[in-house]
């Protein structure tokens, strides 16, 4: 009898993990998850109840390639947050439960946070 193949997590898996498990999204406060790369960041608002995602964003989008934004990756984040924010109002949302999907919240996770504070969003 072979053993069974033993699975690894990674840092980054248990540490998102440990942050899926207390945290929940619905209708009336949808999870705002977020996903970087080296070079762009994504987010989504997404109704865990339901199972879809209601809105989503990312750097690479037509929102944020119009707008010119002095600085790097950090105020491209916060901008993000920002438009990020002002969708979710148009759709009704006011507060939200952030998803840092293992990241640490620093840097350009961060970023995205503070935008999305400074949009108006609750937390």
């Amino acid at each position: 009898m072979k053993y069974p193949k033993k699975i690894k997590l990674t840092l980054k898996e248990k540490r998102a993990k440990r942050v899926r498990r207390k945290i929940f999204g619905t209708s009336e406060r949808p999870r705002l998850s977020v996903n970087r790369s080296n070079k762009n960041i994504y987010v989504q608002l997404i109704d865990d109840i339901k199972g879809c995602t209601i809105l989503g964003l990312s750097t690479l989008g037509a929102d944020l390639k119009s707008q010119t934004i002095e600085g790097g990756k950090n105020e491209v984040s916060k901008a993000l947050g920002k438009v990020v924010a002002e969708k979710a109002k148009e759709k009704g949302i006011k507060s939200i439960v952030f998803d840092r999907a293992g990241y640490l919240y620093h840097g350009r996770v961060k970023a995205v946070a503070e935008g999305a504070r400074e949009g108006g969003l609750e937390f």
